[in-house]
């Protein structure tokens, strides 16, 4: 599996299309704009192809992408609420304490796992906050 950087959807297709020619492969989607922008585009030509897909968040799995694993956006808004608060009340920010996401999810969509012609272990199945069947 590889990482594809893919700045404009002119580049995308032929960059998946040629993943998908490399044998036992597959897709990373990283967490940046464009691919949220286009994460429907890239979990249909990743569908499209074959190719299995891994995505940073369960909004890719709910477009059709294969898994998705990566922290939960929502609980890290809650978590700068706080932050706000403290500035607010008087805190400098440079004091306040750098803070890693705590919460994560894990998205299994098997619809797509079945069109992939993937089996997925029960174990694995468990495992996930979510699974779209």
């Amino acid at each position: 599996m590889i990482t594809i950087p893919v700045r404009n959807t002119a580049e995308m297709e032929s960059i998946v299309a040629a993943q998908a020619n490399t044998p036992n492969s597959g897709l990373l989607a990283l967490p940046d704009s464009f691919t949220d922008v286009h994460r429907a585009e890239i979990a249909a030509l990743a569908a499209r192809f074959r190719l299995p897909a891994v995505y940073p968040f369960h909004q890719f799995s709910e477009a059709g992408g294969l898994l998705s694993y990566g922290n939960d956006q929502v609980d890290n808004y809650r978590r700068v609420a706080v932050y706000v608060d403290r500035i607010l009340r008087g805190a400098t920010p440079s004091e306040l304490p750098v803070q890693a996401p705590v919460k994560f999810e894990l998205v299994i969509n098997l619809k797509t796992a079945q069109a992939l012609g993937l089996s997925l272990s029960q174990s694995l199945l468990a495992l996930a906050d979510k699974v779209i069947e």
